[in-house]
């Protein structure tokens, strides 16, 4: 039985962990960032000292057997309904997969500070945040080597349609593959999802730069 004092350093250690991942998504304006990654490690540390240390005075008692590792397992369960609601929040593009993802993985940081495996809990941080960070742009290299590119815009409504770009584009326009167009972030505005393949980066530039010219139309920013 470990001292009550190291519990709370555990605690302490699994809240700066997780700050550490939520606060790279907290840069990118998130709404899971820096407070929910620390509850999320926080809770789930918590969850596995309670399930290793909580009940050793019921152990006192004649025939009981407990199995600390069952809080841990439902902790890897639940911590999904967070990861789920980062995602599906976001109609029908899929986006918030690296948070929902980070969020879980921030779980398991916080289970491995509980047990009292520091230095792999330490290890796991340092290699989501270089997964976060460091990934991203060799994702844009690799896409540019087989030359694909998402371009994601606020529009007017119905100010782009299949119709409104191939007038606009002409031949070039056969180089979308695909067009999702859902709600924007006001009743008359649309977000439009472009993704081009086959296209060099100077080629996707320049037909994104003909399109920003429609009146109203602007490049939306959206954090990974």
């Amino acid at each position: 039985m470990i001292s009550e004092g190291e519990m709370v350093v555990r605690l302490l250690l699994a809240a700066f962990y997780g700050s550490l991942i939520g606060f790279q998504r907290e840069h990118h304006f998130w709404t899971a960032g820096l407070r929910t990654h620390m509850l999320v490690s926080t809770g789930a540390c918590l969850f596995m000292i309670v399930s290793a240390f909580g009940f050793q005075q019921a152990l006192t008692m004649p025939g009981t057997q407990l199995d600390p590792s069952r809080i841990a397992a439902q902790v890897v369960t639940g911590i999904g309904f967070l990861g789920a609601g980062s995602i599906l929040v976001r109609g029908e593009v899929i986006r918030g997969l690296n948070t929902a993802a980070s969020l879980w993985a921030v779980a398991a940081i916080g289970l491995s500070v509980g047990g009292g495996l520091y230095l792999l809990g330490l290890a796991a941080t340092f290699l989501i945040l270089m997964i976060l960070v460091v990934i991203k742009p060799l994702e844009r290299i690799y896409r540019d080597y087989v030359q694909i590119h998402v371009v994601k815009l606020v529009a007017p409504s119905s100010a782009l349609s299949w119709k409104t770009l191939t007038e606009l584009l002409g031949p070039r326009a056969d180089r979308i593959k695909q067009l999702v167009i859902e709600q924007g972030p006001t009743k008359d505005t649309e977000s439009v999802t472009i993704e081009f393949r086959g296209t060099t980066r100077a080629m996707a530039d320049e037909m994104i730069r003909d399109i920003l010219k429609v009146p109203g139309v602007r490049e939306e920013y959206v954090p990974t």
